[in-house]
């Protein structure tokens, strides 16, 4: 499978959860590391453009292609396991909780979850700390350029 991550160009050279860690979000605590990817490009970039403006927007971002062998399991996250309202800004911390049980059973290295961005749409959460790890890859990275009209 692939999938897509929407990064700035001098994280792009390596996967890991540290910008993830740093702040928490959706499905992670603060001091978690995970990585979020896309099921698509135009996700991917969705989900970075909500939290920019044309007065912020950077001109180095780059798109990332992720590469996860078939034979990783991907745990999908049930409807029924997700609380009311859990799509929500800020996130909340029953969502952050789901993350990081998924990080501490280490039960599969990858998440399949709701895109609170683009309904119906999935992000798929990455444990970078998982033993199976070492398989994901990253198979391309291209420059990316917003076009302006989102922001307008």
């Amino acid at each position: 499978m692939r999938v897509y991550r929407l990064s700035k160009k001098k994280y792009s050279n390596e996967l890991n959860g540290k910008g993830a860690a740093k702040y928490g979000n959706r499905w992670n605590s603060k001091g978690r590391e995970i990585i979020y990817s896309a099921e698509s490009r135009a996700l991917a970039m969705a989900e970075v453009a909500v939290h920019l403006t044309l007065a912020t927007l950077p001109s180095d971002f780059v798109m990332i292609e992720i590469d996860i062998p078939d034979d990783i399991q991907i745990k999908v996250l049930e409807q029924k396991d997700i609380p009311e309202n859990w799509n929500t800004h800020p996130p909340r911390v029953s969502t952050q909780r789901i993350g990081d049980d998924f990080l501490d059973t280490a039960d599969c290295c990858v998440l399949k979850v709701p895109s609170a961005v683009v309904q119906y749409d999935h992000n798929y959460l990455i444990n970078p700390n998982h033993k199976d790890f070492f398989k994901i890859s990253i198979s391309q990275v291209q420059e990316f350029l917003f076009d302006k009209r989102i922001f307008e």
